[in-house]
């Protein structure tokens, strides 16, 4: 378990702040509900600066609740991975650059550098901590293989050089037999982590449950939830799941192997009902334990 670090994916989801699994006196209070997080696991994925630029502030703030050798994973902003972004989570000076539709490869180079420069500057706090575990890109499921998207990449990959990168994609085909060896192979080129998924399978969205690593630093798995309503619905209704131990125990070996190759490997639960990701995150660190 040196190598491997057990979390979830966001400590101030309403969810589990409502669930009951912080104590009564953390609740409402976020300094207190931070330091108690970290208390239980070493890791915590930000998910927030997906849908809002992150704060030097807040950077500061986390480094400064949290101990020696505890972890964030920050989700990078949607803008920068092709996503659709709203004109008002940027600053009002960028907001003429932004194109009525963001899809990848559509935004002007001059506003995606800039929004890099700003959201990797508001994170140096932590990375000058050594505190941030990778960025996370995740890319939209319109995002498929082919030149184009190989071109993205690179020029997502170039933009961030120096920092640790990880990539989630959510088209299937990027996994499926056909296109295994060449996505791996492109990771490798890139140099940046590949994220295994978890979700339900036999749906036109799945993505295979692949763990491969594709550089010496890092790997990152990703727990979303096995409920049929993945890729459609409501949030609540994609990711309403309680794992079994025996659904957790399925991914034991394949961690533990991509430990054996990286230095480090985050595992991270984002099956966000109530308390659900919490309980599936210590299950899991008990049977790596075991």
């Amino acid at each position: 378990m040196d190598r491997i670090s057990v979390g979830t994916c966001s400590w101030t989801d309403s969810a589990l702040v409502s669930s009951g699994w912080y104590p009564a006196e953390c609740r409402d209070d976020a300094e207190h509900r931070l330091r108690y997080y970290a208390r239980q696991f070493p890791v915590v994925e930000v998910d927030a600066t997906y849908y809002a630029l992150p704060s030097t502030r807040n950077s500061l703030l986390w480094v400064e609740r949290t101990p020696e050798g505890f972890t964030f994973d920050v989700k990078a902003f949607s803008l920068l991975t092709g996503h659709p972004t709203r004109p008002g989570s940027l600053p009002a000076e960028l907001r003429s650059l932004l194109p009525p539709r963001v899809r990848p490869g559509a935004v002007d180079d001059r506003l995606s550098d800039e929004v890099w420069q700003r959201f990797s500057g508001a994170l140096l706090p932590l990375r000058e901590a050594g505190r941030l575990g990778t960025l996370l890109f995740q890319f939209p499921p319109s995002l498929a293989p082919g030149p184009a998207a190989t071109r993205f990449l690179h020029d997502c990959v170039e933009r961030a050089r120096g920092w640790p990168l990880a990539v989630e994609f959510r088209h299937p085909l990027w996994w499926q037999d056909e296109h295994r060896a060449k996505t791996t192979a492109l990771l490798e080129r890139l140099d940046v982590a590949a994220v295994a998924v978890d979700t339900a399978q036999s749906l036109p969205t799945s993505i295979p449950p692949v763990a491969v690593a594709t550089t010496s630093e890092a790997a990152v798995v990703r727990f979303h939830g096995r409920n049929p309503a993945w890729g459609s619905g409501s949030k609540e209704e994609r990711f309403r799941h309680t794992y079994t131990s025996a659904e957790l125990a399925e991914w034991v070996p394949r961690v533990r192997t991509l430990a054996e190759s990286v230095d480090r490997v985050h595992v991270l639960f984002n099956n966000c009902c109530a308390d659900a990701a919490a309980q599936a995150a210590t299950t899991m660190r008990d049977l790596l334990d075991g």
